[in-house]
Parts: C-alpha cells; sequence; structure tokens
C-alpha cells in the first residue's frame, strides 16, 4: 500500500510517501513542497496545487493521509494551513485517492505510543519505523512520514469497520 502523508503548510508542505510491502515499510519520496513568501496568497496556492497534482501523478498513492488543522493560537498561520490543505485534499480526491485527516495527537499516538510525544521521540521512532540511521530532514517532510506511518497503523482497523459496514447492511 502506497500511503502519501502531508504536512500542510503554505511556505512548507511536507511530504512523504510510505510504501508497506511484505511486513516491511519504507520511505520511498520524502520532501518539502515551497512556495515563494513575496508572491501574493492566490499565486502561492496555485503553485502548491500544479506541484501537489505533479507529485500525485507521479506517485500514484492509493491514500493521501494528511494532518487535521487544529484551532491555532496564531491565526496568521493557520489560515494559509487551512489554505493549504483544501488545495491537497481536492487534488487527493481529483485523483482518485482516498483522503484521511489525522490530529496531531492520533498521529504521535500511532507512531510513538504516546499522544503526547516531543519532536525528538517521534524522530526516533519514524527512524526506528523505517530502520534508517539518520533523522529525516527537513523536520516538515519527517513529520509528512510520521503522518503517513499513523495511517498504516490504523489502516487494518478501518479496513476491519469498513467490512463489517458492508456485511450489516
Amino acid at each position: 500500500m502506497y500511503v502519501l502523508g502531508i504536512d500542510p503548510g503554505l511556505s512548507r508542505c511536507g511530504y512523504g510517501l510510505v510504501v508497506q510491502q511484505h511486513g516491511a515499510t519504507r520511505a520511498v519520496a520524502v520532501g518539502v513542497l515551497r512556495t515563494p513568501t513575496h508572491l501574493p496568497v492566490p499565486d502561492r496556492l496555485a503553485e502548491l496545487q500544479r506541484d501537489v497534482r505533479a507529485l500525485l501523478q507521479e506517485h500514484r498513492p492509493a491514500v493521501v493521509a494528511i494532518e487535521r488543522v487544529l484551532f491555532q493560537v496564531n491565526v496568521r498561520t493557520a489560515i494559509p494551513v487551512a489554505q493549504a490543505a483544501g488545495i491537497v485534499m481536492a487534488e487527493a480526491v481529483a485523483a482518485g485517492c482516498e483522503v484521511v485527516e489525522y490530529s496531531p495527537n492520533q498521529v504521535k499516538q500511532a507512531v510513538a505510543g504516546v499522544g503526547g510525544a516531543n519532536k525528538d521521540q517521534m524522530e526516533r521512532m519514524v527512524q526506528t519505523l523505517l530502520g534508517i540511521a539518520q533523522p529525516l530532514r527537513p523536520v516538515d517532510a519527517a513529520d509528512a512520514v510520521a503522518i503517513a506511518l499513523c495511517h498504516l497503523a490504523h489502516a487494518p482497523m478501518l479496513g476491519r469497520v469498513a467490512a463489517a459496514r458492508s456485511v450489516a447492511r
């Protein structure tokens, strides 16, 4: 299963494509989509949209897992993050992907086993789960990989729930 994790942002949108095959998990593509801060927001959103579309066309993930935008104290950052998340979700649906959202605490719980895990704990667990020696950089990309890993942890249960619902109908 190919899962594209997204840590949404307008200046930096982290992505991490993870594949799980034969019980092994590995990162296939990791990076950050950036938009120039000097451009007007509509132009930046259009650039992000083009980059996300190209990423989806190149890798064709089955699922796009995105960090849910929760209330933030700084409205100036919350709005662009929400706008970026909307672009990613719309492009993913248009590309035929399943889209799922996870809260930051769900990601931390699934990856590190603790909903209040700090950045260092998350980095170490991502390294451990992928069997890599060095932390992934930039940190936005590492966060995106954690979101993809969160989905892989939840996928078996989600599949069982969907199967149970279809039998009940």
